[in-house]
């Protein structure tokens, strides 16, 4: 039953994320005809407001896939040299591979590469957009300092990420939130280092409508991106516990992970959200946070 409860529980989140996964590319086409709306008239000239962004969809399109496909398929190069990870040497950590072996064999899942951040943070992520991409990294201290069962657990909850598919949405949702993040600065440096340049006010005015967009469109997608990842965690929580059939396990590792989670190695927020446990600065009811608290996801863990 609570297997059964468990994957009703992914399939009901993953048709939710695919809702939320639509919204981004609807979020630029809508700030697009927004902008037309502002600055072309309004209601008084909606059909040439109407016109005019059906001209530019296929721009607007083709410009955000061709962004999309080269981060989509170099995400990984991106990622390594962003964590400064290396390849896991098989022969000096034998213990990682025969858990990771162990559990991959227990579900029939292809084991992933694995890869190693020389760091005595505690912590841990998954990613990749295929099986051939798929990886698990590990730092150096929640090798070091997790015990078998402990360290299995949460192999096991990265694993269950893999296979939920949320690597991939989380890369996804990086990449548009990116798009919009660089169409905000593009445009606020524009308007900061070129406005005095400018002797048409009508420009300048242009260039505020279109940041003003541009910023809640970012801020919207920033709500969307987080949505989708904070219920992922409880996900791969139990799963993790389904797999290893220990309950208390992943609760322990978390524990230990609390507090000493910061990856100093890494200054890319956006990989920092994709690891086990990532504190974000902002709090708005838990608007901005990419991951639930650490102690709710213990207290879930200990009514299993």
């Amino acid at each position: 039953m609570a297997y059964i409860g468990l994957q009703a529980q992914i399939r009901r989140n993953n048709a939710r994320s695919t809702v939320i996964l639509a919204c981004f590319p609807l979020l630029i086409l809508a700030g697009v005809y927004a902008f037309f709306f502002f600055t072309a008239g309004g209601r008084e000239r909606i059909d040439e407001v109407n016109m005019m962004f059906i001209k530019t969809i296929p721009f607007v399109i083709g410009g955000v896939l061709i962004w999309f496909l080269i981060a989509y398929f170099g995400n990984t190069a991106m990622i390594r040299m962003a964590t400064q990870a290396h390849t896991l040497d098989r022969k000096e950590n034998m213990r990682v591979y025969n858990l990771t072996e162990n559990l991959c064999m227990t579900i029939g899942m292809t084991m992933p590469k694995l890869y190693i951040i020389d760091s005595p943070a505690l912590n841990a992520f998954a990613s990749g957009i295929d099986q051939k991409s798929y990886a698990v990294t590990l730092t150096s201290g929640i090798i070091e300092t997790l015990d078998d069962q402990e360290l299995e657990a949460v192999i096991a909850h990265e694993l269950t990420h893999i296979r939920n598919r949320d690597v991939r949405l989380l890369i996804i949702s990086i990449v548009f939130v990116g798009i919009l993040s660089f169409i905000v600065q593009i445009l606020f440096r524009s308007l900061l280092f070129g406005g005095g340049r400018r002797k048409d006010k009508d420009n300048d005015k242009m260039m505020l409508i279109a940041l003003a967009i541009a910023a809640v469109a970012f801020l919207l997608s920033i709500l969307f991106k987080f949505a989708l990842s904070r219920k992922r965690e409880y996900l791969a929580d139990a799963g993790a516990v389904e797999m290893t059939r220990n309950t208390k396990a992943m609760a322990s590792a978390l524990r230990k992970i609390s507090g000493n989670s910061e990856v100093d190695e890494v200054k890319s927020d956006d990989v920092k959200q994709m690891f086990i446990e990532h504190k974000s600065l902002s709090g708005l009811s838990g608007l901005f946070a990419t991951h639930p608290p650490i102690e709710k996801r213990i207290a879930v863990l200990e009514q299993m």
